[in-house]
């Protein structure tokens, strides 16, 4: 993978308060380095063009924080704009100091300078935040900013596998590699279940042995499923993950229903459960672009997240209960039942996971979807993972929302949105938006 790159331009000019720009230039920098340690940083002020000419030669940036030491005129965006097509993160400073004497640095109308740019330029990929290096909204907006930076440079290396075709009337998850890579810069690659089913019969128990360790570790009661169940769960462990390990996939999108159990006899779910624990954004239903909106969720907050249908709501008590047939990743599950296994709710075939998952702290609900004209935008409500038991049978999670849950069901729906959505442990809905502004794709926060 490419080393993420994120690069600081503090631009001004000499003929403002150098003494405060000075001050103000080694605070920001101490904080950016803070963020992330990869920040390149130049060794002083750059007060002109020329001079971030120079600084950015031979750099090829993911993230360029453009920040307004003091006043700069269009020309200093205009040169970044020239050398760097990544996103950027507008920062203006706030004026030290209002004694009826001398602007110091008159940041702010930098700012509008270099976004009235942007905007003329049609560079609509950036973000913005304003204060002073020791303000902790600052820091909060910078953070999101580089996180979502760092996604998107990510998502150049990120391979998604379609496994299999969408089932009829699953349309909403069906995705072109055209669009995919248009937009994202992601490579989809396509391969039939009927290779993956055929591939998992050639294996003998022997071979299956250590994915069959692996499952009997991470979940409870897998001794209940019948025999030739177990073996074939495992068989199908083991043809999904050599095809994982063999063609550099970060994520996929699963058919599941009915040919695993037509064809093969034994369901995908658990499959899909473990390599969510592995590491592998992996979605039922054969959603492409629910698969990238979990690949997402991962690396934003470095753990599995939870992937289901809103299916229930309880207005008194403010939440909604998200559900799927069983795929959820083992850790999710509450810690005094673990990951249990059972049966799927409608085939009644297992193993499939059957479990509540154990309470987010903090929660952000979120997908990547399309609107009625193809283009592409992004669900986001944020609430708290509440402490409750299954609420079905499969897997389950409670999230009690900031907003008022019936409104924003009522006016998600009315908007069309798809029924599949992720919900990942931790408030990461400022560093979805940055997301939305460096794809160029609208938010519907609600």
């Amino acid at each position: 993978m490419q080393q993420f790159t994120p690069v600081y331009i503090p631009a001004g000019v000499p003929t403002f308060h150098m003494e405060s720009a000075g001050e103000s230039f080694r605070k920001s920098v101490s904080l950016l380095k803070s963020i992330d340690s990869r920040f390149v940083c130049p060794d002083d002020k750059l007060l002109s063009v020329d001079a971030v000419r120079s600084f950015l030669s031979g750099l090829e940036p993911d993230l360029v924080v453009f920040q307004n030491l003091t006043f700069a005129n269009a020309a200093y965006i205009s040169e970044v704009l020239h050398e760097c097509s990544c996103p950027v993160l507008l920062w203006t400073l706030r004026e030290p100091v209002i004694d009826g004497g001398r602007l110091r640095l008159n940041s702010l109308t930098g700012a509008y300078s270099a976004a009235n740019t942007m905007r003329l330029l049609e560079r609509d990929d950036f973000t913005y935040v304003f204060g002073s290096p020791d303000e902790d909204r600052v820091r909060e907006e910078i953070e999101a900013s580089v996180k979502a930076a760092g996604i998107k440079a990510g998502m150049h290396d990120l391979r998604i596998a379609a496994v299999g075709h969408t089932p009829q009337g699953f349309g909403f998850g069906r995705a072109l590699d055209t669009d995919l890579l248009g937009t994202f810069g992601v490579r989809l690659e396509s391969i039939e279940t009927r290779e993956l089913i055929d591939l998992a019969k050639t294996y003998s128990e022997d071979e299956v042995r250590p994915f069959l360790e692996r499952t009997a570790q991470a979940t409870c009661g897998l001794s209940q499923t019948p025999e030739k169940n177990r073996i074939d769960h495992a068989r199908l462990y083991k043809a999904y993950s050599d095809y994982v390990n063999g063609h550099g996939i970060g994520a996929l999108a699963s058919r599941c229903w009915p040919d695993f159990f037509t064809a093969f006899g034994t369901p995908v779910c658990t499959v899909l459960s473990l390599l969510n624990d592995d590491g592998i954004a992996s979605a039922c239903e054969a959603d492409i672009y629910g698969a990238l909106s979990m690949w997402i969720g991962m690396k934003l907050t470095g753990s599995p997240v939870f992937f289901g249908d809103p299916v229930s709501l309880d207005e008194d008590e403010n939440s909604m209960t998200f559900w799927h047939c069983g795929a959820a990743a083992c850790s999710l599950a509450r810690r005094d039942t673990g990951a249990v296994v059972g049966v799927h709710p409608n085939r009644k075939i297992g193993p499939a996971m059957d479990f509540g998952c154990e309470r987010f702290g903090g929660a952000t609900i979120f997908r990547i979807g399309r609107d009625s004209d193809g283009s592409f935008r992004m669900f986001i409500m944020e609430g708290e993972g509440l402490d409750k038991p299954k609420q079905f049978t499969g897997t389950s999670i409670v999230i009690k929302t900031d907003t008022p849950c019936r409104r924003a069901v009522e006016e998600s729906v009315r908007d069309g949105f798809e029924p599949h959505f992720v919900v990942a442990n931790g408030r990461i809905g400022k560093a979805l938006e940055a997301l939305s502004a460096y794809l160029g794709i609208p938010v519907y926060r609600y």
